[in-house]
């Protein structure tokens, strides 16, 4: 699978003075090495990238680093190559969006060599209507994606910062439709944070309200 231009882009922006790039350490290539901090940009699925931080984290410290379109800009072209038209994507990416992704690598948030920083950016999609791309997409491939402009960057350590997703005005216990509710997200999204807090150790569950999981802070 060829890489798209937004991981170069981001490792550029990145960097810092210091910074050595692409970088083996032990049995793999690592995005960005500075001093004893290995940097993975990821710029798709985690599940991708879990065996090789969990076999990182055993000697080294692993910032993943993991972007959002919070704005996001369309790009037709035609199957030469020829601009077609631009336009401003309606969905907007949030930080809570993270959860669709933290699912695959939840489990390493408590390892106190790991942490996650997630980039809100601007970005750029360039597709082509080739009938190459997905049932989604009808057959439109995304043939690159490119870095505009980086809003703000959040850096997670513990699984205690996860905590301040949950809404302040929450019961004492709760459940995945009641969390729905109060954050106005799909009930599938909050099953997802709820999985990742548990597996973080932040909730555990409490009991059962009829057919549904009661969770409680740890």
């Amino acid at each position: 699978m060829t890489e798209h231009s937004l991981h170069s882009e981001i490792k550029d922006w990145y960097k810092v003075s210091g910074d050595e790039l692409e970088v083996k350490v032990e049995d793999f290539i690592v995005d960005i090495l500075r001093g004893k901090l290995l940097i993975e940009i990821q710029t798709g699925n985690f599940s991708a990238v879990k065996k090789k931080l969990i076999k990182l984290l055993l000697n080294n410290q692993v910032r993943l680093v993991y972007p959002i379109a919070k704005l996001k800009w369309i790009v037709h072209v035609s199957r030469s190559g020829e601009f077609v038209r631009r336009r401003k994507s309606p969905k907007k990416g949030k930080l809570i969006d993270l959860f669709y992704e933290l699912v695959h690598t939840a489990s390493l948030i408590g390892d106190r060599n790991f942490s996650l920083e997630v980039l809100l950016i601007e970005e750029e999609e360039l597709r082509c209507n080739d009938g190459r791309g997905s049932w989604r997409r009808r057959g439109v491939s995304v043939k690159d994606r490119k870095l505009l402009n980086v809003f703000d960057r959040i850096v997670f350590r513990d699984s205690r910062e996860f905590l301040e997703f949950l809404p302040k005005e929450l019961d004492e216990y709760f459940t995945n439709k009641v969390l729905a509710l109060k954050l106005g997200i799909s009930v599938k999204l909050a099953q997802k944070i709820t999985y990742c807090l548990r597996k973080m150790g932040a909730i555990s569950i409490a009991g059962k309200k009829r057919n549904d999981l009661l969770f409680q802070v740890s």
